[in-house]
C-alpha cells in the first residue's frame, strides 16, 4: 500500500531534522580534527578558516607528546577506563542478580534508593569522596582513581531490566542440576545479555576516559595523571593554545573511536533487541 503524501512528507521533515541534529554533534568534532593540524595564525585570521593549509602539519602533535608525557597519561586513561568499567559491570551484575531472583526484605526499597543515586550530581560528594580515599591512602594510586565510580546506579537498571526478561524457572531448573548462582550467571545469563553488556561496558569506558574533576584532586604526582588533566596542562597562562589543545583532544578520542568501531555490531544487536522487547 502506497503511503500517502502527507505520510512522505513527515517522513522527509522527520528526517531532514535527523540529519540537521547529527551534522550539529558531529561538527564539533570534525571541527576539532581539523584544527589540530592548524597553526596558531589560523585561528586569528578572517574571515575564518574551515580546512587547514596542510594536513602534513604534524607540530601540534608533535609538541603534545613534548610538552607532557602524554604516552604515561593515555595509560593511565586506558588502565582506569578498562579496569574500572569491568569492575563497575561485575558489581552491577551481582547487584541486578539479586534484585531480580533473590527475595528478601527491603528489596523494592533498595532498588528505589539505588536509582535515587542518579539524581544525585557527583560534585556533590567530592570533598566526603576525598577525605575518604585520602584517609585510606588511595591517593595518587589507580584504585583511588576507580573507586568512586565502581558503582553505577544505571548499569544496574539497565541489567535488571534485561535480567528481568529471564524466566524464573530456569534458575530454578539449573539449580535442580547442580547450577550456582555464579555458574549460573556466567553460562546463562551473561551470553544472553551479550550486546547489553558490550553496550554499557563502552558507555562506562567513554565515561571514565572523560572524568577529569576527580583525577586531578586525587593525583598529585605527575604519572598518575590522566589524560583529561594533561590535555588541560598544555594551555599556558597567556591564553589557551587552540592548536595544542585540539591535537591533545584528537589524540585522546583515537581510544574511543577503535573501541566503538570493534564494538559497534553488538552495540546495534542491543539497540535492534531493545526495539523488539518495547
Amino acid at each position: 500500500m502506497n503511503a500517502s503524501p502527507k505520510s512522505r512528507l513527515s517522513g522527509i521533515l522527520a528526517q531532514a531534522f535527523c540529519l540537521m541534529i547529527g551534522c550539529a554533534v558531529v561538527f564539533p568534532v570534525v571541527y576539532g580534527f581539523l584544527g589540530a593540524f592548524k597553526e596558531p595564525s589560523e585561528f586569528a585570521s578572517w574571515p575564518p578558516s574551515f580546512l587547514p593549509r596542510s594536513f602534513l602539519n604534524f607540530e601540534n602533535f608533535r609538541y603534545v607528546f613534548t610538552a607532557v608525557p602524554m604516552l604515561r597519561y593515555l595509560f593511565n586513561s586506558l588502565y582506569v577506563a578498562v579496569m574500572g568499567s569491568v569492575l563497575r559491570l561485575a558489581a552491577a551484575l551481582l547487584a541486578a542478580y539479586a534484585i531480580v531472583f533473590f527475595r528478601f526484605p527491603g528489596r523494592k526499597l533498595f532498588f528505589v534508593l539505588m536509582l535515587g543515586t542518579m539524581m544525585l550530581p557527583g560534585d556533590i560528594v567530592l570533598i566526603t569522596n576525598y577525605r575518604t580515599v585520602s584517609s585510606l591512602g588511595l591517593t595518587n594510586t589507580y584504585l583511588g582513581i576507580m573507586i568512586v565510580s565502581l558503582l553505577g546506579a544505571s548499569q544496574m537498571f539497565m541489567l535488571r531490566q534485561s535480567f528481568s526478561q529471564a524466566p524464573k524457572a530456569l534458575r530454578e531448573a539449573a539449580m535442580l542440576d547442580g547450577c550456582g548462582d555464579l555458574r549460573f550467571i556466567v553460562s546463562v545469563l551473561m551470553p544472553v545479555s551479550v550486546p547489553v553488556l558490550v553496550t554499557l561496558f563502552l558507555q562506562s569506558f567513554v565515561a571514565l576516559w572523560n572524568v577529569y574533576l576527580w583525577p586531578l584532586v586525587i593525583t598529585s604526582a605527575d604519572e598518575m595523571r590522566t589524560v583529561q588533566v594533561g590535555i588541560a596542562m598544555l594551555t599556558t597562562y597567556d591564553g589557551t593554545n587552540f592548536h595544542t589543545v585540539l591535537a591533545g583532544v584528537t589524540v585522546a578520542l583515537v581510544p574511543i573511536l577503535v573501541l566503538f568501531l570493534i564494538l559497534r555490531r553488538h552495540i546495534s544487536s542491543a539497540m535492534t533487541a531493545g526495539a523488539l522487547v518495547g
